[in-house]
């Protein structure tokens, strides 16, 4: 019952369904505004003797499901969706189901022009149901959920005419919000100020709080900024799904960071190397001074720092493997930089 406790804490409405079968004990179009309590769920165990489970998508569930029955088309179309290979995997009986968290976009029988159904107002069979002695199997797990890629979203937009309702067409509330350090880090201002659109809210806002905490804003202050801009958006996260955001740590590298958020500009950061420009806060800008006292290993690493890692803070074994260095050489010049304080 691991599983199924897993799918209510992640807020999603389940549906009982038959064995080795896609269809449900019950009449189900309730539970897509309503969601069976956990009790509820418990007591169909026992009625209908270890169903089969589904979980609607929708709005209840906040989920949108890809099923991919045609494995052979995954190449294609992976290289229109990229996030395929990051999100939480199904492995059905004839291909895949790719879960990815938001709604509030209808459901298609031909995403992409590409003959691939999107559910988003239906259900889904899920692990760990059995039909026909296949079992629904996770092979990337559910903590692993991606939010809606803006491609699908900015898809459906132009082909049914209009904008996903209740996206863009209520005004973000006003947002003011207190000091906090990183007031001059632009990818962190990018986020505070973007009315966040359905299916980048999730990611946004787990990389401001973990910028914020980078930038050595306590948890609690971190805590409230990120409520406050959540807050302010047209279309917020409920608390579940905010405090979920605070669940864990994560040093994000600029790389990382431009890669999950489409949006965000790295062009005029001070902090970075960016198309062969060094901004003023670079690490190698400001110890150009420093340069003729630090030995070769020394500054074969600070130049990469500066350049290649972006201001980022690699692991020592990236560092090393990168620069072509002995991770022990590698180690010692590390901590001589930290020592003499260009590192911190």
């Amino acid at each position: 019952m691991d599983i199924i406790k897993k799918y209510y804490e992640n807020g999603y409405s389940l549906l009982p369904i038959k064995k080795n079968s896609k269809e449900p004990y019950i009449k189900w179009k309730q539970y897509q505004n309503k969601r069976a309590g956990f009790n509820d769920v418990l007591d169909w165990y026992i009625e209908y003797d270890n169903p089969n489970i589904a979980i609607i998508t929708g709005d209840i569930s906040n989920l949108t499901v890809i099923d991919v029955d045609n494995p052979s088309i995954l190449p294609e179309l992976i290289k229109e969706v990229p996030e395929l290979n990051e999100t939480t995997r199904v492995k059905t009986k004839r291909g895949y189901h790719f879960y990815f968290s938001g709604n509030g976009i209808s459901s298609t029988n031909n995403l992409l022009n590409m003959g691939v159904e999107l559910k988003s107002n239906g259900y889904v069979v899920a692990p760990p149901s059995t039909i026909d002695d296949f079992n629904y199997t996770f092979e990337v797990s559910l903590s692993e959920i991606q939010p809606l890629p803006n491609l699908i979203i900015e898809y459906l937009e132009k082909k049914e005419g209009h904008q996903t309702p209740n996206v863009e067409y209520k005004r973000r509330r006003v947002l003011r919000l207190p000091r906090y350090n990183g007031l001059g880090v632009p990818c962190i201002g990018q986020i505070t100020e973007r009315d966040l659109k359905l299916g980048e809210r999730d990611n946004s806002l787990f990389i401001l709080y973990n910028l914020l905490l980078q930038n050595r804003n306590t948890e609690d202050h971190s805590k409230k900024i990120v409520n406050l801009v959540n807050n302010s958006l047209t279309e917020s996260l409920i608390e579940k799904e905010v405090n979920n955001i605070f669940k864990k740590a994560y040093n994000f590298k600029c790389s990382t960071i431009r890669k999950k958020l489409s949006f965000i500009d790295c062009s005029d950061c001070k902090y970075k190397f960016k198309g062969g420009k060094l901004g003023m806060k670079n690490i190698i800008v400001q110890n150009l001074g420093n340069l003729d006292k630090l030995n070769s290993s020394e500054q074969r690493i600070l130049l990469f720092l500066g350049s290649y890692f972006e201001g980022e803070k690699p692991s020592l074994t990236a560092l090393s493997n990168k620069v072509g260095m002995h991770f022990n050489t590698a180690k010692k010049a590390v901590a001589s930089l930290e020592k003499k304080g260009i590192i911190k």
